[in-house]
Parts: C-alpha cells; sequence; structure tokens
C-alpha cells in the first residue's frame, strides 16, 4: 500500500528509522499520510496534514489506498475535543486526545479504513474562523502542559506543536516548525498592532527562527518553554515573569484571521 493512516492514540515520529533516533513530531488518531520510503519495519512518511517527513513503525498504522488518502485530504476535518477521551472499537477501548482526526464522523461513529470506532465524546468540526477568541480559549487548554521536543499532545508538546495544534483545532492548518509557521500569515510590523490570536516569533544569535508563541491581550503570551506558559511580551521579547529576564529574542509577528 501506498497511503496509511495513524490508528492508536499517538505514533512517535522519528529523524531516522530506529528507536535511538531523534522524536520530530508525533502522529495523532485519525491522522492521515503517504508513504515514502520502506525500511525493515519502518516507513518514511509524509504527512497530509502538514506535509511533514519522519519514520514510524509499520505495525502502529493502517494502511489505506490512494481513493481513500485523497478523500481524507478533501474531507473537513472532525475533531476530538476532549483532554483525554474513549474510542471503541468492537469489544476495544482506548485513549484519544485533544486534537485527534475523526474521519468520516457522523453519528458518533468515525471510520479508518474498514475500521469503525465509536466516539461519545465532544466533537468539533471547525469552519472559516470569524474570531480569534476561540484561538485564545483552545490556547489555554494546554496550559502547564510539559514541554517535550517533538511533542504536539497535552501530555507533551513543543512550542511548534503547540500553536499548530491549537490553530487546528480552530480550523487553521499550519506547518510543523516555528521557521516553517513564519513562512505563513500576514506580517504585522510593530507589535502596537498586533492582536490577540497572531503569532510572535523569534530568532537566536545567528537569526534562526527557534521559537513560536500566541500574543494574547495586555502585552501577554502563551507558548511552550518548559511548559505551556503565559510571560510577558514586548518589543524586545519575550520576559520571563518567574525568572525576571528575557528569555526570547522577537523577530516577526504574523496574522492568520483577516477581518
Amino acid at each position: 500500500m501506498t497511503h496509511g493512516i495513524c490508528q492508536l492514540s499517538v505514533i512517535p515520529i522519528r529523524k531516522e528509522p530506529t528507536h535511538q533516533s531523534e522524536l520530530v513530531s508525533q502522529l495523532l488518531f485519525g491522522e492521515h499520510f503517504e508513504i515514502l520510503q520502506s525500511k525493515e519495519s519502518w516507513l518514511r512518511i509524509r504527512l497530509g496534514f502538514d506535509m511533514y517527513e519522519g519514520w514510524i513503525k509499520s505495525e502502529q498504522c493502517i494502511f489505506i489506498d490512494a481513493d481513500e488518502y485523497k478523500s481524507l485530504n478533501n474531507e473537513q476535518s472532525c475533531m476530538s475535543y476532549d483532554l483525554v477521551q474513549i474510542m471503541i472499537e468492537e469489544q476495544n477501548m482506548f485513549s484519544v486526545l485533544l486534537g485527534s482526526t475523526l474521519p468520516h464522523f457522523k453519528e458518533n461513529t468515525c471510520r479508518l479504513g474498514k475500521n469503525v470506532y465509536r466516539f461519545e465524546g465532544n466533537v468539533k468540526c471547525p469552519e472559516k474562523l470569524q474570531s480569534t477568541r476561540i484561538i485564545v480559549e483552545n490556547a489555554y487548554m494546554y496550559q502547564n502542559s510539559p514541554y517535550l521536543w517533538g511533542g504536539r499532545t497535552p501530555f507533551g508538546i513543543d512550542c511548534s506543536g503547540f500553536t499548530q495544534m491549537v490553530f487546528k483545532l480552530s480550523g487553521i492548518r499550519l506547518k510543523r516548525d516555528a521557521w516553517q509557521q513564519a513562512e505563513q500569515g500576514t506580517l504585522i510590523h510593530l507589535i502596537d498592532e498586533s492582536l490577540a490570536g497572531d503569532l510572535a516569533f523569534f530568532d537566536n544569535a545567528e537569526g534562526k527562527i527557534t521559537h513560536v508563541g500566541i500574543v494574547l491581550d495586555k502585552n501577554k503570551i502563551i507558548h511552550a518553554s518548559g511548559k505551556v506558559r503565559v510571560d510577558s511580551l514586548d518589543h524586545h521579547g519575550i520576559f520571563n515573569v518567574d525568572t525576571k529576564t528575557y528569555s526570547h529574542n522577537l523577530r516577526l509577528i504574523k496574522r492568520f484571521v483577516q477581518y
């Protein structure tokens, strides 16, 4: 088969085809992908959601055909809107996490290939976003989640995984890494013109974008640094409210909701 879909709560995506390799991202239940290469029991994949590439174990997914993959790409995404909820497949039960995709969702069921699952938790099928209020509300759902390089769940998440998942819940597709997200959206030239729901990007000494967070009202920002936390934001960057020092240097601000 040339395509697949995640049937587990979460699948690690590795940089190389070995368990010892760096975690670069995660697949959540219901997210689909194209298979680019196979090596022993590993698959190099490209995600349909953000075109991100990496390696997963072949036994952790369900295979689908190209027509099903195309259908999923064109389908409006419905997602789990609970921190943790139970998914039922016949007599089997397992957990799904906030932001998991529910393919072909209808009347409390979703389908992965030929497998049918029952889900009775909170479901969100976001359409075109009209207000940034929901972005801020979704961001606070991840507050205090521990930082995890490559993570995309409330139980471990990195800075760009955080922004990507918050915007996914809000019906907006962001790419995976901070530098990729910085290439999307509309540039805001002055911090005084920024609004809650904008993304602020930060660079290192070499000028490379290495961090991203979501702008809040009253010169605040919510971002994943040690944990998902709220700090102060000004034209210099992020001022850590605990250490009373600047932790990140502001590079630019982008807007993703146009009025």
